[in-house]
């Protein structure tokens, strides 16, 4: 299979430029994983507007939607454009009787068959970017899948050898597990965090130290409804009415403020929420604003 990338021009570049994966990329990117759901048209257009407006990093997974946001993803955007990073995950697999609707794919061999699905749905040749969730330490895993991590390791260190990835990513794991992943060449962490959510800030301080690119996942808090959102929080209500912002634009905006290796990659079905994103790239928190922002319970 030959897969080709169109060349584009000038373009926006939301909330600045950083790097990923040694790969210039804007810091507002695009999470795909709420494609999953809905009519199919609404999802390719706004994959194209998030292209249109400065996008080129895009984080997707095999198992969203068991291929099928991987197929919006090439619908829309292939042949793909030549600044365009693609991101995917590795460490589970589609199963409608699953939590969920996923079971663990742990085994190195199950690693590998994951990123080639993705390579086949996308229609690429290489990922420039592999997250792995290792869940050898997660409570309630079937005894087979508590796989070693070196063992995980080894296993995508020999397929970026081998061509069908540029680098490695992690996420949900902890300074100790980063710590050990060191010498791979993580590129990039992707756990938990937000304003009311800064449980991993010892994880953070280790990804500037080592100058890894930080990628958090539910910058305006947890999906799941029991739990806090960014934008309910009075203090981030009172910045955002100062500021003439949103609130979850002020979410997204303290989230890029915690140093300069930091994208963003919220999701959205929306093009007007999807504009709104991207637009937090250019929300400015002064002095006053970070101090509040900074006395909330995180």
């Amino acid at each position: 299979m030959t897969t080709t990338r169109a060349s584009s021009g000038a373009r926006p570049h939301p909330g600045g430029l950083t790097s990923l994966a040694g790969r210039p990329v804007a810091r507002i990117g695009y999470g795909a994983m709420q494609l999953e759901h809905g009519a199919d048209e609404p999802a390719l257009a706004v994959l194209r507007r998030a292209v249109e407006l400065g996008v080129d990093h895009i984080d997707t997974a095999e198992f969203y939607g068991a291929g099928r946001v991987n197929t919006h993803i090439r619908a829309a955007l292939h042949p793909y454009p030549e600044h365009l990073v693609l991101a995917g995950k590795v460490g589970a697999t589609s199963d409608p009787g699953g939590q969920y609707g996923l079971r663990p794919a742990q085994k190195p061999a199950e690693l590998r068959s994951e990123l080639e699905a993705n390579l086949r749905t996308l229609g690429a040749e290489r990922l420039d970017v592999v997250n792995i969730y290792p869940m050898c330490r997660t409570p309630g895993i079937p005894a087979d899948q508590r796989v070693d991590f070196d063992d995980q390791l080894a296993e995508l260190i020999a397929l970026r050898d081998a061509g069908l990835l540029g680098g490695i990513g992690l996420s949900h794991v902890d300074a100790d597990q980063l710590r050990h992943a060191l010498p791979t060449g993580v590129v990039c962490v992707q756990n938990a965090y937000s304003l009311v959510d800064r449980s991993s800030e010892p994880v953070l301080d280790l990804c500037r130290e080592h100058g890894i690119a930080w990628v958090p996942y539910f910058p305006l808090g947890s999906g799941f409804p029991e739990l806090p959102k960014v934008a309910d929080q009075r203090a981030v209500r009172e910045v955002a009415t100062r500021l003439g912002a949103t609130p979850s634009q002020v979410g997204l905006a303290w989230v890029l403020t915690r140093g300069p290796r930091t994208l963003l990659i919220p999701g959205t079905r929306s093009i007007d929420h999807l504009e709104e994103n991207l637009a937090a790239g250019d929300v400015v928190l002064d002095e006053e604003a970070l101090e509040v922002l900074a006395a909330l319970e995180g």
